[in-house]
């Protein structure tokens, strides 16, 4: 389904996590326009409250004076011989043409204390309005004696009324005593709300406008702003990836004097003791390889006929004293591991000075382990333990060369067997279309935090006390690691204080291909179940 998305889209995700200066922006905007919303709401409630008040004071105070002046009327005309339906009339019809002028209607309900309602007839309204305008609330307060009181309504009408538009409105209702019956009836006033709806839709629309080029100005102030100070870092960021890139050359423009000239100033200073420090080990280095390389060549000639001596001497023990026969056999045996690290030596040289090459054929690694299992037999015997493999029972081949794989698998399995503390040694090989492995696993002492990546430098030990019972020389692993890398494989090694260790060597089964995953795991199942 991603894929189905536009590019923008489907980039959209990266860039926000990776531009700083898009979620200042965003996280700016959003905050500014909940503000924005917030004080904008507030001032609304403002308006909408003093407009109200001003009408209902306004309204409450036209309808008391409307009140009053029938009050007069009635006064006067309480002389005058009138029937109960006439004056009623000739209270209503007054006020309800001063409302047509002055846009309210009126409604005089039933007698109070009769417990009628205006929608059970009686009442005299403004024509076209609907008795439902007035609340059965208000009804319900109007059905005693009561002051002037007022609350909030509905208008409705049955036909359009001019001057009186449906909608929101305030209704004000008020008592009168009739003289020609003298019973107390009630003067509902309807006033309609449509200029205070219009005001207040009016400052809506009129923040509504303002707020968006509010904060559109906002986010342009926003990005402008982060810009300068994003902008000297990606070139920062820029510089360091060509520093990591080998161009030690790379500096940072220093403009002005703000502390982030001087974050750049202070970025030139490391970059140059950087260089410095860098080609100085380089330097350091290649002097290193060279005296390396040049002791090792030197040392053949020597040691050639050193060797040419030992085998005479070694040859003759039966004609030597016990004593010297001893000393011959030690001089073989050093002179066989002084030959081994030489030997190491000139291969680390070759290493160095690029010179390795691979000569590769169709290689079953599962018959590198057997092999090796074999080589390396007697020495497991003499650590009293065992060397186990586990043959997948498939072929699981790999394009590379032979001599260097099992030089590979043979120093993982001799190194496992120098720490295995009496513990089986257990070798694995898998293989899958795109690379075939072998693992060699050991429970002994095991790897500290850290050690699994330091365990592939020269000459380094976990433990310098400990002794090497196999006459290794510390480079085998260094070499094993080189080796790897001409295949463009992995060996990657893995270990816990007590649990062992295991040492994974993952190869492309076509030379060439990019490795992305291996068939044997790099943690051992055993040591996940106790983790």
């Amino acid at each position: 389904m991603r894929d189905r998305l536009p590019p923008a889209l489907r980039r959209g995700p990266a860039f926000w996590r990776r531009s700083v200066q898009a979620r200042v922006v965003v996280s700016t905007v959003l905050l500014s326009a909940a503000v924005v919303g917030i004080v904008g709401w507030f001032l609304i409630q403002q308006t909408r409250d003093g407009l109200l008040d001003n009408r209902v004071a306004a309204v409450v105070q036209e309808a008391e004076g409307e009140t009053e002046a029938a009050r007069t009327d009635l006064a006067a005309a309480s002389r005058l011989d009138l029937d109960e339906s006439a004056q009623q009339q000739a209270l209503v019809e007054p006020i309800q043409a001063r409302g047509a002028t002055r846009g309210f209607a009126v409604v005089l309900s039933p007698p109070v204390g009769e417990d009628l309602r205006l929608a059970d007839g009686g009442a005299k309204f403004t024509e076209g309005l609907d008795l439902s305008s007035v609340p059965a609330t208000l009804e319900d307060h109007f059905d005693s004696l009561s002051a002037t009181a007022w609350t909030y309504t509905d208008i409705r009408t049955t036909r359009d009324i001019e001057g009186l538009p449906e909608g929101p409105g305030i209704v004000v209702g008020s008592q009168v005593r009739l003289p020609a019956d003298d019973k107390t009836y009630t003067l509902y006033y309807l006033y309609p709300l449509a200029e205070q709806q219009e005001t207040l839709a009016l400052v809506s629309r009129a923040m509504l406008i303002a707020g968006v080029p509010l904060l559109l100005l906002i986010a342009g102030l926003t990005w402008l702003v982060t810009r300068q100070v994003v902008t000297p870092i990606r070139m920062a960021r820029r510089v360091a990836e060509r520093l990591a890139a080998g161009q030690l050359q790379e500096r940072l423009r220093v403009t002005g004097e703000d502390d982030l000239a001087r974050l750049a100033t202070s970025f030139n200073q490391m970059a140059s003791n950087l260089q410095k420090q860098i080609r100085q080990l380089e330097e350091l280095s290649r002097l290193q390889r060279r005296f390396v390389s040049d002791v090792s060549h030197e040392l053949r000639t020597p040691i050639t006929t050193v060797r040419m001596a030992s085998d005479v001497i070694h040859d003759a023990r039966p004609f030597l004293d016990p004593v010297t026969g001893r000393a011959a056999e030690l001089l073989q045996k050093e002179l066989d591991r002084f030959e081994t690290l030489l030997a190491d030596l000139l291969e680390i040289s070759r290493f160095d000075a690029g010179a390795a090459v691979l000569e590769t054929e169709d290689v079953d690694l599962v018959d590198v382990a057997r092999r090796v299992v074999d080589m390396t037999s007697v020495l497991a015997a003499q650590r009293d333990t065992r060397v186990v493999l586990h043959d997948p029972g498939y072929p699981c081949v790999a394009e590379a060369d032979v001599r260097r794989v099992e030089r590979i698998v043979r120093n993982l399995v001799t190194n496992a067997i120098d720490h295995a503390e009496s513990e089986d040694v257990e070798v694995y090989v898998g293989a899958d279309r795109q690379s075939a492995a072998i693992a060699v696993r050991d429970h002994g002492v095991g790897l500290g935090p850290g050690e699994s990546a330091m365990v592939f430098n020269r000459f380094w030990r976990a433990d310098p006390a400990r002794a090497r019972t196999s006459g290794g020389t510390g480079l085998g692993l260094s070499i094993s690691l080189e080796d790897t890398h001409l295949h463009g494989g992995w060996l990657q090694a893995w270990g816990r204080p007590g649990e062992g260790a295991q040492f994974r060597l993952t190869l492309p089964r076509l030379l060439g291909t990019q490795l992305r995953h291996s068939p044997l795991p790099l943690v051992p199942t055993d040591a996940r179940e106790t983790a």
